[in-house]
């Protein structure tokens, strides 16, 4: 058997209290009787007052009661009076130590948030991202003004956008960026927010939009091939669903990354649709193409390495291999050849480094109609891309912090397919100044398009739902929210049925668990709540906002949306600036050789002063020292023009010479490839 535990505490309150009431009573006594010598001699004095053992009390009740009776009886009323407040205390005592715990926590705390825990998570500010109201009289607005990232979840219909998108967009003064599939967005928050930002709408379907051309976002010098990889990257993964490229998206990647620095050096359209018209040119073939790549000169008397590379690979393949890589790259960008998008993709009305740093904040709304998402998916992606890889590169322009924080608001965010990039600078994202608010319809969409261990939900340090319509969701909405430890109280009745009274009656109690709100309740949650949980806080259960019946947002909401002339003209006004790559000159071509020796020259890897491997040259833009170790004598000869002039029947006929030597070693190494086949022929390999 189990012993029990000694109170100690109750017996040391007990003798310490019956101690002081002695203490008293003795001490009432010697003053009553004049502290006189027959008393005896005190144990101490206080300030000038003897002080005696408590015990003398009762030495003092046994030789002069007698005398003083009235003394003595004052005396034992303050040990009774002790003594009963000792009695209390006990008991006061046992029966707390008795009481039932009001939150056991046997198998879970979880609870509902108050108010107090709301003002500890910080969610009551005066400004920020709308997540929920109160269920008090004031419907205080529940906002998130901190760094961290947000994540909303709920069925179609059920009130995202007019609960927390509308409502932080007619609240939030900083820039933002809006994804705004239903165009609804744009209508309703337009004309308050034009007030203090300049308002832009990004529609690439639309006849009137403001423009964006991604290639005049890459800085020309050290990071150029860098910012066109990127742009490769998302060119030849326009859904995010390829975790690896086969051989053809591979090579299609490099001829991209090749094709689109040459056209940013040396052709006039320096867009993505310049790109698809010059692989795509009618007028010479593909193989006269990539030799025009590599007799142009990008860098003043030299071709540019990264694009020599990427013509000399594909050259050194055969036609039918080489026809396979073209077909590939121009998958890539056939939604460039629909004219309005190329109109709207052809210069850029604003730069990137604008959504931060200029004048005034900056509203961009990216507008795409549902009806053309999964085609122009690939060139919102690519936007998405740049705007986060180059605002995340610096804490600020020139050691300078940025002007104005961005919030990234991107509504339907799983139809944009996977962006790696974003998912993992979700991470550290919040250091730059951005925030995201992302918005899904259920957690089944973040796993079908980033799989079951992404990181989203990790990064996301405010969750806000409104239930859920999926059986999977409601099971993890019912994990997150956690569990509960239950007090069941169980009554059992004893006696005979027909007694007066019941002859024994025994109350149990149990501690059992049970989940905030079970997976049922999840999927029967109240259309008019909504749940917040703030990490490392309870999960609160609050209110919707319905935009249009609070006042506090319908006045916004009514103000005009700005019309054309007003993008024209103010709101693109000291937005954008002049890139570089517009003010190159045009660049030289060296004449096209003879087939026979200009293949020659190409196998040697000097046609048209392409850099050899070790071969490298200084690059004063560029701020990279290296060794200059020989240069073609090509290139020290006087410079022609292109023979795009020249005469049609001449370049007619290099172009059978030229299929005539490929054709003729075509059939040697066939031959040779025979011969090793036989016992006794040659050491070839096959």
């Amino acid at each position: 058997m189990r012993g029990t535990t000694i109170l100690w505490g109750q017996f040391i309150v007990a003798f310490i209290g019956a101690m002081i009431a002695l203490q008293t009573a003795t001490q009432f006594v010697a003053h009553k009787l004049g502290y006189q010598e027959a008393l005896g001699e005190p144990a101490y004095h206080v300030f000038g007052t003897p002080c005696y053992w408590p015990w003398k009390y009762w030495a003092w009740l046994y030789q002069y009661d007698y005398y003083a009776k009235t003394v003595f009886f004052q005396g034992s009323l303050i040990i009774y009076g002790g003594v009963l407040v000792i009695f209390m205390v006990i008991v006061f005592m046992s029966v707390n130590r008795a009481k039932r715990n009001k939150h056991p926590d046997a198998y879970g705390t979880a609870r509902w948030a108050t108010v107090k825990d709301l003002k500890k998570a910080g969610v009551l500010a005066e400004e920020g991202i709308v997540l929920a109201q109160t269920h008090d009289r004031e419907h205080t607005l529940l906002r998130h003004s901190g760094p961290e990232h947000c994540f909303v979840f709920a069925p179609t219909r059920s009130g995202k956008g007019v609960g927390i998108v509308i409502p932080t967009l007619l609240s939030w003064r900083a820039s933002v960026l809006v994804y705004d599939m239903k165009r609804e967005n744009w209508d309703i928050t337009a004309g308050w927010r034009k007030q203090f930002s300049h308002v832009l709408r990004f529609e690439p379907t639309a006849s009137f939009s403001v423009r964006f051309n991604p290639l005049l976002e890459v800085r020309k010098g050290e990071n150029e091939v860098r910012d066109v990889q990127n742009i490769a990257d998302i060119l030849v993964d326009p859904d995010g669903s390829k975790d690896h490229m086969d051989h053809w998206e591979k090579t299609g990647h490099s001829l991209l990354v090749g094709a689109i620095l040459h056209v940013l050096y040396a052709e006039p359209d320096k867009t993505l649709t310049g790109v698809a018209k010059f692989l795509s040119d009618p007028d010479r073939t593909f193989f006269k193409t990539l030799n025009h790549m590599l007799r142009c000169r990008h860098l003043g008397d030299r071709v540019h390495p990264v694009v020599a590379s990427a013509a000399r690979e594909l050259l050194n393949k055969s036609e039918n291999e080489l026809s396979g890589v073209l077909s590939t790259a121009m998958s890539f960008l056939g939604l460039y050849r629909d004219p309005i998008i190329s109109r709207n993709t052809a210069v850029s009305d604003f730069t990137i480094v604008d959504l931060m740093n200029a004048k005034n904040p900056v509203s961009l709304y990216i507008v795409v109609p549902p009806s053309d998402a999964d085609r122009t998916r690939p060139l919102i992606r690519l936007m998405l891309n740049q705007i986060g890889r180059r605002l995340t590169e610096s804490m600020g322009q020139e050691g300078k912090p940025h002007r104005h924080d961005l919030l990234m608001l991107l509504d339907e965010f799983p139809t944009l397919g996977r962006l790696t990039f974003f998912e993992s600078e979700l991470a550290y994202m919040a250091g730059y100044g951005i925030r995201a608010l992302l918005i899904a319809q259920s957690l089944n969409q973040i796993e079908k398009a980033y799989g079951p261990n992404n990181s989203i939900l990790d990064n996301s340090h405010i969750r806000v739902t409104y239930g859920t319509l999926d059986d999977r969701t409601a099971k993890r909405i019912s994990e997150m929210l956690g569990t509960a430890t239950e007090n069941r109280r169980q009554t059992n009745y004893a006696g005979h049925r027909l007694a007066p009274w019941l002859g024994h009656v025994m109350v149990s109690e149990q501690e059992s668990p049970r989940a905030l709100l079970t997976p049922g309740e999840v999927l029967q949650f109240p259309a008019t709540e909504a749940l917040v949980m703030v990490g490392g806080n309870p999960p609160y259960r609050g209110l919707k906002v319905r935009y249009y019946e609070d006042r506090r947002f319908m006045g916004r909401a009514k103000l005009p949306r700005p019309d054309a002339a007003e993008w024209q003209g103010k709101e693109l006004k000291g937005l954008g600036l002049p890139s570089a790559w517009l003010q190159l000159p045009a660049p030289t071509v060296e004449p096209e050789q003879p087939s026979g020796a200009n293949s020659n020259a190409a196998s040697a890897g000097i046609a048209g002063g392409v850099l050899l491997e070790g071969e490298i040259q200084h690059n004063p833009e560029w701020g990279i020292s290296v060794d200059d170790r020989q240069q073609p004598e090509k290139s020290k000869s006087k410079l022609e023009p292109d023979d795009c002039h020249q005469d049609a029947e001449k370049r007619k006929m290099r172009e059978l010479e030229q299929q005539r030597t490929e054709r003729n070693r075509q059939l040697g190494r066939q031959r040779a490839i025979e011969q090793s086949r036989q016992p006794s022929g040659g050491g070839m390999p096959l």
